[in-house]
């Protein structure tokens, strides 16, 4: 097993032989190089990530019933209606939590640069769209996905604080309530929108839904879709 990248020091003798020594280092560390893979969120990073998830799909499952009739039979793997009205308040304080959570995690690594303000170009994203571009400056994160990251936590904190004054009617004006069902409404379909577009892209490109699961990615993945960050990571110039 060879591991570069800082002082990372591998697995006790007693466990290298029990596991994928990628997989167990990724369980603490991330941005290293094991073996022929690469180690591109620890499990925190993706626990993290799945929670919000998780608390996001839930708010969403027992939200659609309480938006339209057309969905009321959703209702019923829940409990029933009321069981949805309180599920989904309550979930949407944890799902507002973790995004907060994420937020401060990731805060810094989601700050555009140049290669990021590029890649958001409508020319240069249909190119990418279309597997017919490639730039050696992507790091980490490409720019489409800390879009989606900042877009995300805006529309988190939206959903929060309609969510709020539609929880609680009666400390707050009745012009105030409509204008707040109207963009709690308004912002999780664009929200729902904007995930499942997320989702399909990660579908898309192979290796992607592997390291938020696993934690790793190979180093060739890495090479192909995100250059910077595998040169950053393995100390290669470029």
């Amino acid at each position: 097993m060879t591991i570069s990248r800082g002082t990372l020091v591998g697995p006790p003798p007693a466990t290298q032989s029990t596991g994928d020594p990628a997989i167990l280092a990724a369980g603490h560390h991330e941005d290293i190089v094991v073996g022929d893979r690469m180690v591109r969120f620890r499990a925190y990073t993706r626990i993290l990530h799945w929670g919000v998830a998780l608390t996001f799909f839930v708010c969403l499952f027992t939200g659609l019933p309480i938006w339209t009739p057309i969905f009321g039979w959703m209702a019923l793997l829940f409990g029933g209606l009321q069981v949805c009205r309180w599920l989904h308040a309550w979930t949407g304080i944890a799902f507002a939590v973790l995004a907060f959570v994420q937020l401060i995690h990731w805060a810094g690594v989601m700050r555009m640069g140049e290669a990021d303000r590029r890649f958001v170009r409508l020319g240069n994203f249909l190119a990418y769209m279309r597997w017919e571009t490639h730039d050696e400056d992507v790091g980490k994160f490409n720019g489409g996905q800390k879009v989606l990251f900042w877009l995300s936590t805006l529309a988190a904190l939206g959903l929060l604080l309609t969510g709020v004054v539609l929880w609680f009617p009666n400390l707050f004006g009745r012009e105030l309530q409509r204008i707040s069902l109207l963009l709690h409404d308004i912002t999780f379909i664009l929200f729902t929108l904007l995930i499942f577009g997320h989702i399909y892209l990660t579908i898309a490109e192979p290796g992607t839904f592997t390291g938020m699961v696993k934690g790793t990615v190979t180093t060739a993945w890495a090479r192909l879709h995100h250059p910077r960050w595998y040169r950053d990571v393995t100390r290669t110039r470029r």
